[in-house]
């Protein structure tokens, strides 16, 4: 199977639908949304181009376990009850699909992360290949892979990072997005964070390193 990993959306709609594009030419079987997909300035124009996708699957992230205030506000009950009931973890051909680590939807894997402590992060699942997200860095250790992040990237460019695998082999991709249209629908916007996310996430790009002393390992 060749299955898209489109992982920590945050409510940037204007990403994704790039990235949705560009994806209409990869043929894949499949695409698993992998948490944390509609926490952010805009999370009903997310949840509707996410919820397009035929057949799409979604994992549970953190943000849709304990959704914020802001964020239930701006989405139908049923929805946001929708997206608390999503699994923790999906598994397809033999590849398993969660949003941080198997056990754990707030666990930490970065450049940083010792290969101990990763080697105890995946003890749980013997899939050979587990892919996460959570930190929002592109990274491939052993059979853990970070999927990226399409709308909240920290990696040293302002782009939608997301992840291709094909049977048991992940590929890296990386999607442009109209950065100044996003720019201007979020300074129109009642989003409480619009301007200091504009400044640190759109004008700037997030670093890895910036990333990964934050994070740590």
């Amino acid at each position: 199977m060749k299955i898209a990993a489109l992982y920590d959306v945050h409510g940037m709609p204007w990403a994704l639908e790039a990235v949705l594009a560009e994806l209409a030419g990869e043929n894949v079987d499949g695409v698993v949304f992998g948490g944390d997909l509609v926490a952010g300035p805009f999370p009903a124009e997310t949840w509707e181009l996410a919820s397009s996708v035929a057949d799409a699957q979604f994992v549970r992230g953190n943000a849709e376990r304990d959704p914020q205030p802001e964020v239930t506000s701006k989405l139908d009950p049923g929805v946001v009850d929708q997206m608390r009931s999503w699994p923790v973890a999906v598994e397809l051909d033999s590849v398993l699909y969660c949003h941080a680590a198997p056990e754990s939807d707030l666990d930490v894997i970065t450049d940083a992360t010792s290969d101990e402590r990763l080697a105890d992060l995946l003890a749980s699942t013997d899939a050979p290949l587990v892919v996460g997200g959570h930190t929002h860095m592109q990274q491939r250790r052993t059979r853990y892979v970070n999927a990226g992040s399409v709308g909240m990237p920290y990696e040293d460019d302002v782009a939608a990072f997301w992840l291709v695998v094909d049977g048991s082999e992940p590929s890296f991709r990386r999607t442009s997005f109209d950065i100044e249209r996003a720019i201007a629908a979020l300074e129109r916007s009642d989003w409480p964070p619009a301007a200091e996310f504009v400044a640190e996430n759109l004008r700037r790009a997030v670093t890895r390193q910036e990333a990964t002393e934050s994070f740590g390992g």
